[in-house]
């Protein structure tokens, strides 16, 4: 039996995230057990409920096939109102943004905002930029449409989680170099920046050992990049780590694990943003791996999601709803 590196280490409130989520080794073959997963879903809560669900094909890059999206309008927000555009995580092959509808709902309620969630094109099937373009077209459309929708195109900003993370931050490097649409913040739990990660000489010897693995972080990249991980022609709107210059990005929430396979790209990301005048507000999790924060009863995980609400309560510039 092959000891645990870093079980020692794991809050015992979040070893219930370990047993109901199976271990998957990633390959073409078993890529469907991670899309099929599904993992209990809080049920819409009664403030949810009142928020407006509206669902949309908004016209994707050049050439390319429509990108499904959902948009949250909470009833009771003053108008205009600030906006977070969301992108889910999954590796950047698996993921959907209706799994996150519940949260969504509540979210949008509590912080009396919009929230526009897409479902960008996975890989391996459509490799990189096609999941940036797809997110980038999406933005676009909501800086269009935002004054149809009582929205404050003055307040939109990015967010999202693991590969999600890591698209929110190449959006905001996207949007900046382009110059066509300012974001008014970048949100980021435990963001996927750097396929350097996958190749890297001295790795961290206790972190990545759950939930998200070398191996599966190998295959996301690879799937994404469509090439190895760790080449020197990466673009850095596919690993933003990859950028050599992070001034001008927009004030950063981020959020990251002590023992998340991301965490020293993550350290990292936060050092080059601060260096560079970026207001950043960091939280590193003791105890916490990838995904930590879905634990419902976990204390670290609930101390997580309040600073991520109150960051994003910052960002957005409004109080919450009562």
């Amino acid at each position: 039996m092959v000891q645990s590196r870093s079980r020692h280490l794991v809050d015992p409130e979040l070893a219930p995230l370990l047993e109901l989520f199976p271990p998957i080794v990633l390959s073409d073959e078993t890529l469907h057990q991670l899309r099929d997963l599904q993992l209990a879903e809080a049920p819409i809560s009664e403030t949810g409920a009142r928020v407006e669900v509206r669902r949309f094909s908004l016209p994707g890059p050049p050439g390319a096939p429509e990108v499904p999206a959902i948009l949250y309008l909470p009833p009771q927000a003053a108008r205009p109102m600030p906006c977070i555009f969301h992108i889910h995580g999954g590796g950047f092959v698996a993921g959907k943004a209706e799994r996150q509808e519940p949260m969504h709902r509540d979210l949008a309620h509590d912080l009396s905002c919009a929230i526009l969630s897409v479902d960008y094109r996975l890989a391996p099937e459509t490799p990189f930029p096609g999941a940036i373009e797809d997110c980038y077209a999406a933005l676009a459309w909501l800086f269009a449409k935002a004054g149809e929708f009582g929205i404050d195109a003055t307040r939109i900003g990015v967010m999202g989680e693991s590969a999600g993370g890591g698209l929110a931050a190449a959006l905001a490097l996207l949007a900046r170099d382009r110059g066509e649409h300012r974001l008014a913040f970048q949100h980021l739990i435990y963001p996927m920046l750097d396929d350097r990660t996958c190749v890297a000489a001295h790795p961290h010897p206790l972190t990545g050992e759950f939930i998200w693995t070398a191996h599966n972080n190998h295959y996301g990249w690879r799937s994404l990049l469509g090439a190895e991980p760790g080449g020197a022609e990466v673009s850095a709107y596919a690993a933003p780590a990859r950028a050599a210059d992070v001034s001008g990005l927009p004030p950063t929430f981020l959020s990251t694990a002590a023992l998340d396979l991301f965490l020293e790209e993550n350290l990292d990301y936060a050092r080059r943003l601060m260096r560079a005048g970026v207001p950043v507000e960091l939280h590193v999790w003791s105890g916490a791996f990838h995904a930590f924060d879905l634990v419902p009863a976990a204390e670290v995980a609930r101390r997580a999601r309040r600073e991520s609400k109150a960051g994003l309560e910052k960002a957005l510039g409004g109080a919450q709803a009562p």
